[in-house]
């Protein structure tokens, strides 16, 4: 009875009722989306890089051999010697290696040179291996493959001429213009640093720094394209690789052996390890959002007692005639209180509902212009808590209004004052 007398007390106020509901429901949807995507954003960050056991580059610290080989981020403070990649490649316990060589840029992009085991070792997210869009590897000096991203932005397309600038900077004035690189492949978006990044070959470094020191080219005659590729294009060093084991059980040990090799100070770290100790740091951005949100939410719970308190002077007759035939106080209390359910019930409903069309209707997009891959299905086990949270937060501030509906006496409702 009381449930029945509730619904269609609010239906007799449905225009309010309706533009609290609405309210109620944005709110849901951004604190329900934001803890979403927070998940989601925190999964896929982990899994920037899956299926590596360990990274390897100078020593440095753990960070920032993270950030420069992973995201491409940052300068390393040295190189490696490219005798100690080969004895470390060697190892009994490695079962692959993918050298990856930095240093130069295209257009504000980094330019990665690395080999064609980078393309059938990479993973990221659940062990997800790098796909073509367009073309194939390179193999030859002067390939290039290209993030999903680059191609994008710069509208390049396969068969289009490159050109690399020396150094990391967006503007650079020391191109590699006499030797051009010709795009014959772009990957599929990953939502990854991959996205972001020229791939060329470790001769193709090389070769482009063929004639060069401090940064500048040698005066004299430079080799053509053809000379070069007749060349031992060897490199000296390269920046880091990363490595994978025949088993993980012998990760721990690797790294230690690594982290004491006497030939030249190196770091190994695990990738893993890395990457949680990074997201930890931005962990700030994730709170002040929320943050955000739950003031959203309050203030929405709040115009909706208020709301309330505002009809409660239209509703002194039904309060006053409910009195008359019987209603307790308390009666009028668990009224009003349950009204404020119903509309928390309904909004989180109606949000989860509304997050739900939205997260289809955007995921195609995120996935293809962004790399982003979301879930579909926003409902876990903390989404459940959450709900259940902001039907609790509703009912404390739905006792205002309960509270004056309980005060509210006989003679106030057969004599209003005007």
């Amino acid at each position: 009875m009381l449930f029945k007398l509730a619904r269609q007390s609010l239906w007799n106020r449905r225009s309010t009722a309706a533009l609290t509901l609405v309210s109620l429901m944005i709110s849901v949807l951004l604190l329900l989306g934001i803890d979403h995507l927070r998940n989601q954003a925190r999964d896929s960050f982990s899994q920037t890089l899956s299926g590596t056991d360990l990274i390897v580059g100078a020593r440095s610290g753990q960070l920032n051999l993270l950030l420069y080989a992973v995201f491409r981020m940052g300068n390393p403070t040295n190189n490696i010697s490219w005798e100690s990649y080969q004895e470390i490649a060697g190892h009994p316990a490695v079962a692959w290696t993918v050298p990856l060589s930095l240093g130069d840029s295209h257009r504000g992009f980094r330019v990665l040179g690395t080999t064609t085991d980078y393309f059938e070792h990479y993973r990221y997210g659940q062990r997800h291996p790098l796909r073509f869009a367009e073309g194939r590897a390179f193999d030859d000096v002067y390939d290039a493959v290209l993030g999903a991203q680059v191609a994008r932005e710069l509208g390049y397309t396969l068969g289009r001429e490159i050109v690399v600038a020396h150094g990391t900077g967006s503007v650079s004035f020391a191109r590699h213009e006499d030797h051009p690189f010709t795009v014959v492949g772009i990957l599929a978006p990953t939502g990854t640093p991959v996205d972001r990044t020229v791939h060329v070959s470790l001769e193709g470094i090389e070769a482009i720094h063929i004639g060069w020191g401090d940064g500048a080219p040698r005066r004299g005659a430079q080799p053509d394209p053809e000379q070069v590729r007749a060349m031992d294009l060897t490199p000296e060093s390269i920046t880091a690789f990363m490595v994978g084991l025949n088993s993980r059980a012998m990760t721990f040990t690797l790294q230690r052996q690594i982290n004491d090799y006497r030939q030249e100070p190196l770091t190994a770290i695990l990738p893993g390890v890395a990457l949680t100790e990074l997201w930890q740091m931005l962990a700030m951005v994730e709170n002040l959002l929320y943050v955000i949100t739950f003031m959203v939410l309050l203030a929405s719970l709040i115009g909706m007692a208020t709301m309330l308190l505002a009809s409660m002077k239209e509703r002194q007759r039904e309060v006053a005639i409910l009195r008359a035939v019987g209603a307790s106080g308390g009666y009028l209390f668990w009224l009003i209180e349950l009204e404020v359910l119903l509309l928390a019930l309904l909004g989180v409903i109606g949000g989860t509902v509304l997050l739900s069309i939205v997260l289809w209707v955007a995921q195609p997009l995120l996935a293809s212009e962004f790399g982003l891959f979301i879930a579909l299905n926003p409902l876990q086990d903390q989404t459940l808590w959450i709900a259940g949270g902001i039907v609790a937060l509703a009912g404390v501030v739905g006792l205002v209004p309960a509270w004056v509906g309980y005060r509210r006496a006989l003679s106030d409702g057969l004599n209003p004052r005007l």
